[in-house]
């Protein structure tokens, strides 16, 4: 009953939000997919320009899978999907530059981006351990919460403030990319406005899993004070 007590209708809403942002993305890109940019350049030649100039040494591969474009922080590389790599589409040119974003983030040292990979272990722990940990807690707790209950708590709240640093993190990759593709005359105004779409698309699907993870913990502390 734990999954499926009075608490669940907190998620009902962030669960909403997050399948319309997954539709958004896809509609989104399949849109501005099929456009190709003016410039022509590939989304793969992109990265390397940027961030030739940059002086950032990172390498671009190409890596298999849909809609897997990343900038691995660990190896300096910065892997486009089969779909964006020599494509030179709004949605691929788009999504070529906000990765790269990501790469100068590294490359410049931006503190949320260092502060989220700092605490990246230990919400990748947390997330994994602190629900199955409540839930023997909360399934053999009589009198008043218990120990693993807290420690529940404590180790999804790591997760949760992993996921709110995520936020500034990919909108200022965001800012970030559409700045490259203007001051690099990659993509002309109209282009760019769809290329924002595509964005905004992707960032719907960050501000949904935040306000997942977000009310996740407030129905853990929910659950614990029904212990009391």
């Amino acid at each position: 009953m734990f999954f499926w007590d009075y608490t669940f209708f907190l998620l009902i809403p962030p669960l909403i939000l997050a399948i319309y942002a997954q539709q958004k993305v896809r509609s989104t890109y399949k849109r501005f997919s099929e456009k190709v940019a003016s410039s022509r350049i590939s989304a793969a030649e992109l990265a390397r320009r940027i961030l030739n100039t940059s002086g950032a040494e990172v390498k671009v591969e190409k890596t298999s899978g849909r809609l897997t474009d990343h900038y691995d922080p660990r190896k300096r590389v910065l892997r486009l999907s089969e779909a964006v790599y020599g494509s030179s589409s709004i949605a691929a040119l788009g999504i070529s530059a906000h990765e790269t974003g990501h790469a100068l983030q590294h490359h410049e040292g931006y503190f949320a981006l260092h502060l989220r990979n700092a605490i990246y272990p230990v919400a990748s722990f947390g997330s994994s351990l602190a629900f199955p940990i409540f839930f023997v807690g909360f399934i053999f707790s009589r009198q008043g919460p218990s120990i693993l209950m807290d420690i529940g708590i404590l180790l999804f709240a790591g997760a949760v403030v992993f996921s709110v640093l995520t936020l500034p993190v990919e909108f200022n990759a965001s800012k970030r990319a559409l700045i490259l593709l203007r001051q690099g005359g990659y993509l002309k105004r109209d282009e760019l406005s769809e290329a924002r779409q595509v964005l905004s698309a992707a960032a719907l699907t960050y501000v949904a899993a935040t306000a997942m993870a977000a009310l996740q913990l407030l129905r853990l502390f929910l659950l614990r004070g029904s212990r009391r």
